[in-house]
């Protein structure tokens, strides 16, 4: 036993030597193998963001996403539906941003807030806004210190009050750091003597000129030339102007989900073998609940009111009769009279509604109308009682009163009540929106109107017709699989291909394409331009309402400065008019230096000389130039009565007379240096963030996710 536990001790060591060898290998096997590359790929994949060098996942970002979605549920909000989901998106994107940009800033320049500044912005004289929304009672608009200590204390309980209070103290930091960040800017802008003077300069004269122009359109593209060095140097120069968002275009075929003949023939059948169940039932609204697509409305209309193939059967009184099967809106319906009666032609009715709330169940809304019912039944005022208790608040106003309305006009619970009942009776009835108590103000003189039940049955596509269609559209798909395919295809059987032109990573829906965010994420994911576009399973076939769509990306353009080929044009065009400017302010000077004056260069332009009034530096157009702002620049600084140079400007090259300045009346100083330091702080509010938004490196993949 004792060599035994010998062995034991030394082959322990070696055991777990052994052991921890092994497991470096797995490891190091498991870095360097598949494992590892399947993992990067993963990340790679579920990479949403990356913003300043730091990556964002989808796990992350959707996580962070429904913890708000809990605040919003916590805060009232009971139902989420997608367009708020995108909103809080988007606020979680916009908090990301804040804290992955500004944070950096924050802890460079040593910004932080003190568990001691928290406290005062809590429990401070002046707390926090969020503070005062949260804890304000609604009832009497005052701030409520109490409702703030009591649920703090909650929090030491209760995990989600005290998650729902951290999102918000998380709020109220990242406020207090972003306020001393925007102080620390704004307290550090001075505005000079020298700039307040320039300043007030700017608007020192309002001219009155005459001009004359020669546009650049007058010199022949075939007397300029650009180089292709020019616009390479151009471009080198002016990168920053060519920056791009993403976009695609997209080519594609609808392949409609309809029914066929057969759809229809059977849906027919149906209808027909349905006609003598209906022609023999008793209960007809219950029958046709059970049976039809859309339930019994139990609505009466006189004959005028019904639709006129439906007229020959009431005008018959044949309640056993059927009509039918006949094709209406694409559903095949049967028609029978339930039920012939003399009704009010309108009625005014008033109304109090008990609706069912948080305080109130609707056993309770039962009782509180019992109560009602009996006051007034006791002789109290209705109008009153609607005033105080009703919960229409557009109708509680004139004592519940909703006027006249003709058969059709209230919910159905609700018509019927008016429209059987006798002028002063007082009833009750429950609707989708409470309970109803309904006094009976007036009815119309009695009409015969007619109650037609009608079995319907819509013709919808079988699944062997989505079967076919999608055999159809999936053949077509593997058959064209490349764009040049798809486009011998359109032009060999004249097909209609659609377009979807400069497409967008965020794009919500394609124009004429219900539904269709998966197709605008797998355009941006799995696409390249040429190429048929598939869905992350390597599908062709994108199925969408009542439609499959086989989409083809016949241009990519990527996020970043564009290509010098891809913008050569523009730049040429920029050259080009630029070398025309000279041109034409070259003649301008030549004939100035020959003593010209400004009518005589505009004849020998042939154009007219314009007038201008009332223009200073801070015009923003000249009448009959247009947004000219360099020709209002000169003109301000100009002396009045001499022929300027040569202004070159957006259409053309000015030449231009001052004929008369009035000088401004002189702002004091201290105001223009008060006005422009307010609008440097008002500024610095915004800015801060915008400039070290642009200064950074954000990539935005939300687009493959959402």
């Amino acid at each position: 036993m004792a060599i035994l536990q010998n062995l034991r001790e030394k082959a322990g060591p070696l055991v777990a030597g052994i052991i921890g060898l092994s497991l470096l290998l797995f490891v190091v096997s498991d870095f360097f193998g598949n494992n590892n590359a399947q993992r990067r790929k993963a990340d790679k994949y579920y990479q949403l963001a990356v913003i300043d060098g730091e990556t964002v996942s989808y796990q992350d970002f959707e996580t962070r996403v429904q913890d708000l979605v809990e605040i919003y549920k916590m805060s009232g909000t009971n139902e989420v539906n997608e367009e708020m989901m995108q909103s809080l998106r988007e606020q979680v994107w916009q908090q990301l941003l804040s804290e992955k940009l500004m944070g950096k800033t924050y802890k460079k320049i040593g910004l932080g807030v003190s568990p001691d500044e928290v406290e005062m912005l809590v429990f401070g004289d002046n707390p926090h806004p969020i503070v005062r929304q949260l804890f304000t009672d609604p009832s009497t608009g005052v701030f409520n210190e109490s409702f703030l200590v009591n649920f703090l204390k909650a929090t030491e309980t209760d995990e989600a009050t005290k998650n729902y209070w951290l999102f918000f103290e998380d709020q109220i930091i990242n406020d207090r750091l972003n306020t001393k960040l925007v102080n620390l800017m704004s307290k550090g802008l001075y505005v000079t003597d020298r700039q307040s003077e320039f300043e007030n300069s700017l608007t020192s004269n309002t001219v009155s000129f005459s001009y004359m122009s020669r546009n650049y359109a007058a010199i022949p593209d075939s007397a300029v030339k650009v180089s292709s060095e020019e616009i390479r140097s151009y471009y080198e120069k002016h990168k920053d102007n060519y920056k791009r968002t993403a976009q695609r275009d997209m080519e594609y075929m609808v392949f409609e989900i309809a029914p066929s003949e057969a759809d229809l023939k059977e849906t027919e059948t149906w209808a027909m073998n349905e006609k003598e169940h209906f022609a023999n039932a008793t209960d007809i609204a219950q029958y046709i609940n059970l049976t039809a697509d859309t339930r019994h409305t139990g609505i009466y209309r006189t004959l005028s009111e019904l639709p006129e193939n439906l007229r020959d059967l009431a005008a018959s009184g044949d309640r056993s009769a059927v009509l039918g099967p006949y094709l209406e809106d694409n559903t095949y319906k049967l028609a029978r009279i339930v039920d012939i009666a003399d009704r009010p032609d309108s009625v005014r009715a008033a109304h109090i509604l008990l609706s069912p709330n948080a305080g109130r169940t609707m056993a309770q809304a039962r009782k509180e109308a019992d109560s009602l019912i009996a006051l007034i039944r006791g002789g109290a005022s209705f109008d009153l009682l609607a005033m105080a208790n009703s919960d229409d608040q557009g109708s509680a106003q004139v004592g519940g009163d909703l006027g006249w309305f003709s058969e059709g006009m209230m919910i159905i619970p609700f018509n019927n009540a008016c429209f059987s009942g006798k002028k002063g009776d007082v009833v009750t009835v429950e609707t989708t929106y409470g309970l109803h108590i309904i006094k009976i103000i007036d009815q119309s003189r009695r009409v015969k109107k007619y109650d037609i039940g009608i079995v319907d049955r819509q013709v919808i596509p079988s699944n062997s017709t989505t079967q076919r269609i999608y055999a159809e559209a999936s053949q077509f798909a593997g058959t064209n699989d490349t764009y040049e395919k798809f486009n011998k295809a359109v032009a060999e059987g004249n097909l209609n291909k659609k377009l979807a032109m400069n497409v967008t990573p965020d794009q919500k829906e394609l124009p004429g394409l219900t539904q269709s965010r998966a197709l605008v994420m797998a355009l941006f994911q799995n696409s390249k331009a040429g190429h048929i576009v598939l869905d992350n399973s390597s599908q062709a076939v994108f199925e969408l309402p009542d439609m499959y769509v086989v989409a083809y990306c016949s241009r990519a353009q990527e996020e970043g400065i564009a290509p010098v080929e891809d913008v050569a044009s523009d730049i040429r065009f920029i050259l080009a008019k630029k070398k025309k400017a000279e041109i034409i302010e070259s003649e301008m000077k030549k004939l100035a230096a020959e003593g010209k004056t400004l009518y005589d260069i505009s004849s020998q332009y042939s154009t007219t000389v314009q007038d201008a009034s009332g223009i200073n530096f801070r015009s923003y157009s000249v009448p009959g130039a247009g947004i000219e702002p360099g020709l209002i620049a000169a003109a301000s600084a100009s002396e009045t009565g001499k022929l300027s140079k040569p202004v070159e400007g957006n259409n053309g090259v000015y030449m231009f007379v001052v004929n008369s300045a009035i000088p401004a009346v002189t702002e004091d100083m201290a105001m223009v240096r008060e006005r422009l330091n307010s609008g440097y702080q008002i500024r610095a509010s915004y800015e801060a963030y915008q400039a070290i938004r642009e200064k950074k490196e954000v990539k935005d993949m939300r687009y493959k996710f959402y």
